[in-house]
């Protein structure tokens, strides 16, 4: 190496602070997989080469054939990992391994907790994998330079791991990146041939170039010229036959695909002949990343065509409800200078999005039917994504339907467990509807008067009370044939499961108190849209129906939440008879006293659909009056 030129010392982000402080503390109890990261970032290295050398060939500097080498020496104890892909330049440098350039890198932050093992897990999912050499090393060495540079344009990096870093200019002659660890003391066994080897090909026999080692790498000091070896398999593990991938492989191929630290749950691996000709490997993690619910975070698959590495996150291939699967999607049939722009159509793509995305479902309902603890694990992590899918897939509206999972009065323990199969293997006789009931929490919704004749007559009800499932079941009309009811929605009707002597009696008392209707439309006048008798009432005095064609609170919550206008709505009164206090409430012959206790009864319906009252002072103001009035 030459002497340096345009030294400085810079410090680092507050963000790759925090990380480093996490490493070389020991996050990871497994502290080989530093050289799975490393490697794996090489190889992504030598991807971006190949893509970009399609259109500058001269970026290939006369050597074509990439590959990674990892060397080690035992008496300087440092671990060199040497690899000829892209490279990078002074600014690319400082961008890469001084800051964390990341949308939702806050939130990441903010959800670091100091627990070893749920940080981890974080940290994998955000995918930092240069930072994990200081798991290892106290200090790190950087010299890369980007290809198609001069020589003279090499950059040196160099790190201890302490909040700043050395960057300087220097000659490099061959592009591409050569990282030297200098191993902290007790990390000694790294600077072994044999242990690297096994490392190797314990993680990394999957990558797609070859790593090579020194051939007399079994711990002795190396001669002069060093004669190489090729340790890993070297070939694309998705153009393998699945016959010969362990599980193991596809675990590790997974890691390195997704910058994640768990195995997936799940995968498939697809190759498709005929009109169209392409490979699909396609995981499903088992953890949620923390930016999963910013819906224009970088998302979708790895794109090769014929091999050769295309882009990152290509997310045409699948749609937004999918976009926490990762994976690989080879095509034989795209253009080797392929766009983002021509991705966004055409027959090809629409083609394998429509298998991709079938494919996935096929995997989640195998999950779902042949390990249902682990698709419960799925659910909590990913059910809130999935539930955006009958309103973006219309074609696969049904398929999506039956891996839908949801509270309901069946189960005590508030669990989103019931699946719509399970709700209609249980349907009482007669029962033409899926009862369904949202709400702010599972503990309002469980309490909710809505259900009262629900329990009076065992009949299950849904309980939905993610903020997404009102506008869900505004997509979801029917499943196997029959038709989904909000029980808060509209003039109940239960159908059969009503006798023609339940009918009958309804019609009756509805007829006898036709001057409290009266009396209340007065009382409670723009209030409401209308007052009328309640059929779905056995112990609550009152409740609010919503109309027809009325947004139920969740609907209007998010579109305040969002600053759009909600259109105004008025809710159904509704009023159970054979209750003490509307029996009470008949028999008042002030009219004064009857509006206070008639707006009394309003406000407390609405409490209990867990709607905000316009006016909680009028409210207490009469409840205290009421009160008085009992006690004197």
């Amino acid at each position: 190496m030459s002497v340096e030129t345009q030294k400085e010392t810079l410090g680092f982000q507050t963000e790759v602070k925090q990380l480093l402080h996490l490493m070389i503390h020991s996050l990871y109890s497994n502290k080989e997989i530093f050289l799975r990261e490393l490697i794996s970032n090489a190889s992504d290295a030598a991807d971006k080469l190949r893509f970009e050398a399609l259109a500058k060939p001269e970026l290939l500097e006369g050597g074509a054939d990439l590959r990674i080498r990892v060397s080690f020496d035992k008496d300087a104890k440092t671990v060199t990992l040497d690899d000829n892909g892209i490279g990078m330049n002074r600014e690319e440098v400082i961008a890469h391994l001084g800051t964390i350039a990341k949308s939702g890198t806050a939130d990441f932050m903010k959800n670091l907790t100091g627990d070893q093992k749920k940080d981890s897990h974080l940290i994998g999912q955000f995918g930092v994998g240069f930072y994990s050499a200081f798991i290892v090393a106290d200090k790190v060495d950087v010299y890369s330079r980007r290809a198609g540079t001069a020589a003279s344009e090499g950059v040196h990096w160099s790190s201890k791991g302490e909040g700043e870093f050395d960057i300087a200019g220097v000659e490099k002659a061959e592009r591409g990146t050569r990282i030297v660890l200098h191993l902290k003391s007790g990390e000694e066994e790294f600077a072994d041939g044999w242990r690297l080897r096994n490392v190797i090909k314990k993680y990394s026999d999957h990558i797609a170039l070859p790593i090579e080692l020194p051939k007399e790498a079994q711990g002795e000091e190396q001669p002069a010229e060093v004669e190489w070896e090729t340790i890993n398999r070297a070939s694309a593990l998705w153009t393998r036959p699945r016959t010969e991938i362990k599980d193991e492989e596809y675990q590790e191929f997974y890691k390195h695909v997704a910058h994640d630290y768990e195995n997936p749950l799940s995968w498939s691996h697809n190759k498709v002949e005929g009109k169209l000709e392409y490979s699909s490997l396609l995981y499903v993690p088992a953890r949620a990343p923390f930016d999963l619910y910013q819906r224009e975070a970088p998302r979708g698959l790895k794109l090769y065509v014929q091999r050769v590495f295309i882009m990152d996150q290509a997310d045409q291939f699948l749609p937004l409800y999918l976009r926490f699967i990762k994976g690989v999607v080879d095509s034989n049939d795209l253009s080797l200078n392929v766009s983002r722009e021509i991705l966004q159509s055409g027959p090809v793509i629409d083609s394998m999005k429509s298998a991709l995305t079938k494919r996935v479902l096929d995997m989640l309902e195998k999950l779902a039917k042949n390990e249902p603890e682990q698709y419960k694990g799925f659910w909590k992590n990913f059910g809130q994504v999935l539930k955006e899918g009958p309103a973006e897939d219309f074609a696969n509206k049904e398929k999506i339907a039956t891996l839908l999972r949801f509270a309901s009065t069946s189960d005590e323990s508030g669990e989103q467990s019931v699946g719509l199969a399970d709700y209609l293997a249980r349907v009482k006789e007669g029962q033409d509807k899926i009862y369904f009931l949202t709400g702010e929490s599972y503990a309002q919704v469980r309490n909710s008067p809505h259900l009262e004749v629900f329990r009076k007559k065992g009949i299950e009800v849904l309980l939905l009370t993610d903020r997404i499932d009102e506008w869900l079941m505004s997509y979801l009309s029917d499943f196997d044939g029959k038709g989904f009811v909000d029980v808060a929605r509209g003039d109940l009707d239960l159908g059969k499961l009503d006798s023609e002597e339940d009918k009958k009696a309804q019609e009756e008392v509805s007829k006898a108190k036709e001057g409290l209707v009266e009396r209340l439309k007065a009382a409670l006048g723009d209030e409401v849209a209308e007052v009328r008798v309640s059929h779905r009432l056995t112990d609550s005095p009152a409740i609010l129906a919503i109309g027809e064609q009325d947004l139920g609170l969740q609907m209007r919550q998010i579109l305040e939440a969002s600053g759009q206008k909600v259109p105004e709505s008025k809710p159904i009164f509704e009023f159970n008879p054979a209750h003490p206090l509307i029996e009470k409430l008949d028999g008042e012959p002030d009219e004064e006293r009857f509006g206070e206790l008639s707006h009394i009864l309003f406000d407390q319906a609405a409490l209990a659909a867990g709607d905000s009252l316009k006016d909680p002072a009028a409210y207490v103001r009469r409840l205290n009056k009421l009160l008085v009035e009992l006690s004197a």
